[in-house]
């Protein structure tokens, strides 16, 4: 089911009970990470938080902000319209069986073409709610006044008639030493300049005043791309940042799609409808016409980098000050009833948690195309991301678990994985105990390991030189003898299946 706005999804999170409504006054500078922190940690994700005032500078701000929307299971599947995550993940796998491919570039175009049978190519249209209040930069600006104190935001007609500036949004200030506030949930709009290939990323984005902010994309990301081209050729650089509209957005902003694969595309893949688009009043780039936010400008590569951070980053760790484009601001536009979605990131488990993990899942079939071996891939939350993957494979001949680490650094973000470890496939990867049982009992430290080079991530403090490191491979597989192993394996202890029936025939399953 797509979903018209961001207040369309908070209403349905709502009736599902996964809402929990803070109508106080509550600061946007560390107050609502204090407690969106606690509730995120609650068992299963605690539930989702909408601050109906939130204050900027002690004021109320007209839009309330919207957190840990996306931080279970459950919310993740309702941002897809679907039942469960794993469901989606089928469906997304039957397509990609209907023609196996028989090589890694043929599989990309059986993606796009399974995606494309929703018919969920974009479609251009002329407007859209994403301009109900419009603000040119270029222009002299009408707000001068504070906001209401308390507005009703069950009304629209109560918003003011301008829109606000970066100073005046519920832009949060997350962590006691974060060098601002940051939008910690945009999607960026990018097209390379050769090509004209679109790109829907997700980097921060830090407030330096009210029409500038850093642009922290990490020099491995498609945005960075473009962005090097545009500094070959000095032109200025369109940028495009929108909040909001189908909660769908900020997943497909995130999901590891091949390089060139719109991520419109996949969005309205998986809402199943297109995604409307509307062309920017300053630009040519083109944004969800049901956005809630739209932040127009551009970046000029004339102009020197600037340091951006420090930020409390999904590393559990702050990330410190290194320099960045410089992002300037032509317009902001945005809906009348427009809900400021937000997430923070921290020691985990966080909201983003959810989101990497339902990444996995879904695009495990596009894993399995190129590894039939693959059973199953877990990213563990205490592995924020990708420093940790666990790997569950059908073994059927020697070393065949050093291939499977190597297949995956060399693929898109799974380059920056720090820790592989692969087991055999009756273990459950999403167990992290189970997997730490095998590690410790199916390896011999210098046997089973393997040290590789190669790219790291950029917000990774531990390594020697920024965006370069080290890599682990583990196999805690059982061992076979062409792996040097030339001892009896033993079994794993286990009870006959038939006391365990007669046992639970006794107990009357109590037991």
């Amino acid at each position: 089911m797509a979903h018209t706005s961001y207040r369309a999804f908070i209403e349905d999170l709502d009736r599902a009970g996964e809402l929990r409504r803070i109508p106080e006054p509550v600061a946007t500078e560390l107050e609502i990470t204090e407690i969106a922190d606690r509730e995120m940690k609650k068992p299963g994700g605690g539930k989702a938080l909408l601050f109906e005032k939130p204050t900027v500078n002690g004021v109320v701000s007209p839009f309330p902000v919207a957190i840990n929307t996306m931080g279970s299971w459950k919310r993740m599947a309702m941002s897809m319209g679907a039942e469960s995550v794993d469901a989606v993940a089928d469906e997304l796998g039957s397509l990609m069986k209907a023609k196996p491919p028989t090589s890694f570039r043929e599989a990309v175009k059986l993606l796009g073409t399974a995606i494309e049978l929703r018919h969920a190519k974009p479609k251009r249209v002329k407007s859209g709610p994403c301009k109900d209040v419009i603000h040119m930069f270029d222009a002299p600006s009408s707000h001068t006044a504070p906001w209401p104190a308390a507005p009703n935001v069950a009304d629209p007609s109560t918003f003011p008639a301008q829109p606000p500036s970066l100073l005046d949004l519920p832009i949060l200030r997350c962590w006691p030493l974060d060098g601002g506030r940051f939008i910690t949930l945009p999607c960026v709009v990018t097209q390379d300049p050769d090509t004209g290939e679109r790109n829907v990323g997700m980097y921060r984005i830090q407030v330096y005043d009210d029409r500038t902010t850093g642009l922290h994309w990490q020099l491995q990301k498609v945005g960075a791309r473009h962005g090097r081209r545009y500094y070959e050729t000095g032109a200025r650089m369109p940028v495009a940042i929108f909040l909001g509209g189908d909660p769908v957005f900020p997943f497909a902003a995130t999901a590891p799609l091949p390089d060139g694969l719109d991520e419109f595309l996949l969005a309205g893949y998986l809402r199943r409808k297109s995604v409307e688009l509307v062309k920017c009043e300053t630009s040519d780039l083109e944004v969800p016409a049901n956005a809630d936010f739209v932040i127009e400008g551009y970046v000029d590569p004339a102009e020197p980098l600037r340091d951006e951070g420090p930020f409390g980053d999904h590393t559990g760790y702050y990330t410190l000050p290194e320099p960045y484009p410089v992002f300037h601001i032509t317009a902001i536009t945005h809906r009348r009833d427009a809900v400021y979605p937000a997430t923070i990131v921290g020691i985990p488990p966080m909201e983003d948690f959810y989101i990497g993990a339902a990444s996995v899942k879904i695009f495990l079939p596009i894993f399995k195309m190129n590894f039939p071996e693959i059973v199953d891939i877990a990213l563990p939350a205490e592995g924020v991301f990708h420093n940790a993957v666990f790997v569950s494979i059908k073994k059927t001949y020697p070393m065949q678990a050093y291939k499977i680490m190597h297949g995956l650094w060399g693929m898109g973000q799974m380059m920056f994985s720090k820790y592989i470890v692969v087991v055999d496939a009756d273990v459950d990867v999403h167990s992290t105990s189970d997997v730490l049982f095998r590690l410790c009992a199916n390896t011999d430290p210098q046997r089973d390991s393997i040290f590789t080079k190669g790219p790291s991530d950029v917000l990774d403090h531990a390594t020697s030189e920024i965006a370069i490191g080290s890599k682990l491979g583990i196999d805690a597989t059982k061992k076979l003898a062409g792996e040097g192993f030339k001892r009896n394996w033993p079994p794993l202890i286990a009870m006959d299946p038939e006391v365990q029936a007669r046992v639970a025939r006794f107990t009357g399953g109590a037991l």
